[in-house]
């Protein structure tokens, strides 16, 4: 497909093996910004960036991104392995090679140390809570999208767990999470975390969860500091001493897995409406960008957008997502999917209907 994004190796000694993928608009200001993208299960980046409008907003606004993209070799579904431990801990594995590409962004395209972001989708989402927790010192901010929090799994086992039934512990514990993931003892990123209330592969309950670990990591009451409407949906945010929103948080009320979007020519519309990238009327994307701060001083400037279909040509042959129940019949051999050869536990439940159920509804088999 055509894409506007370029890859980039010989950044690091990649342990992860991941691949890079950078945009680097024409015109950029001094010392820019730069947004990290995770994409979910079978996705790609270009078709991740294609439906949710990243580069858009980066012509719009001025910086740079950075698209990782999980291979097949690591995991048959392309899912950011957010569950296993040789990925999630710093300095190893999948987080590492993220790492390695956010240094090699900053230092070929002098970026601003100060203004580095992190966003992802489901797999994408929870490796996104990955890196806030394991380079809290990196980020100033990220936006977790249908995830969950950070080492809520380190096993398959208990991935299916916390997407289907969720983890529930305590703020102490959750917080004490992301504390032991580093030596860094503050200041902590800022964090937006974003649900559909009808989400069925990922449990919304699992947002809850992810504020828990975040108020406590910022030390901010369980109460949030307000609530509102924004663009139709009811949005909290928790703010520090000096009034300074910290910890957002939208429910997308009857939404299902994905990321929501607001599709249209409008000013705040930006991306291609396609499997798991839903158009609910409101832009992710955008609100995520302007929570961070990078939409400050141009609003209302005019501004040209590139037209979708400059971009990519094919929606439903580009935008790769989570496979459904009624995408194909279901495979017996659920095992054989499951990433790095890792198989479900024997159990005296009937547990293979179980896990043919759950690696579908992850991606991690059709």
């Amino acid at each position: 497909m055509p894409t506007r994004l370029n890859e980039v190796t010989g950044f690091g000694s990649n342990p992860g093996n991941l691949r890079m993928l950078t945009y680097v608009p024409e015109s950029l200001p001094p010392s820019p910004a730069l947004v990290v993208v995770l994409h979910g299960c079978t996705q790609t980046a270009a078709g991740y960036d294609h439906g949710s409008g990243w580069s858009s907003l980066a012509d719009r606004y001025g910086f740079v991104l950075l698209y990782a993209e999980q291979q097949e070799t690591n995991n048959p579904k392309r899912c950011f392995n957010w569950f296993q431990l040789a990925d999630i801990e710093r300095d190893r594995g999948e987080a590492h090679s993220i790492r390695q590409m956010v240094e090699h962004a900053v230092e070929h395209h002098s970026l601003d140390r100060d203004r580095i972001f992190v966003t992802g989708l489901s797999a994408g989402g929870a490796m996104t809570a990955t890196m806030l927790a394991a380079y809290p010192e990196v980020f100033a901010g990220g936006a977790i999208i249908a995830g969950l929090p950070y080492r809520s799994a380190t096993s398959i086992p208990e991935a299916f767990e916390s997407m289907f039934q969720g983890q529930t512990r305590s703020a102490e514990e959750w917080g004490a999470l992301v504390r032991e993931a580093s030596p860094h003892r503050g200041p902590w990123p800022k964090v937006s975390v974003w649900h559909g209330s009808a989400d069925a592969t990922v449990k919304p309950m699992n947002a809850g969860e992810i504020i828990k670990q975040w108020t406590n990591v910022h030390g901010l009451p369980a109460e949030a500091s307000r609530s509102d409407i924004v663009d139709g949906y009811p949005r909290r945010a928790w703010t520090d001493g000096s009034g300074g929103e910290i910890i957002e948080e939208y429910v997308i009320t009857g939404m299902a897995h994905g990321t929501p979007l607001a599709v249209g020519n409008d000013e705040h519309n930006y991306g291609t409406a396609g499997p798991f990238l839903l158009d609910v009327g409101i832009s992710s994307s955008y609100r995520i960008a302007k929570f961070w701060g990078l939409t400050e001083g141009f609003e209302g400037q005019a501004f040209r957008r590139v037209p979708d279909d400059a971009v990519a040509q094919n929606t439903t042959a580009t935008i790769h997502a989570l496979p459904t129940a009624r995408d194909e019949p279901v495979r017996e051999d659920a095992a054989r999917d499951a990433p790095r050869g890792n198989r479900p536990p024997p159990s005296h439940l009937d547990i293979g209907s179980v896990i043919t159920k759950a690696l579908r509804s992850a991606g991690l088999m059709k």
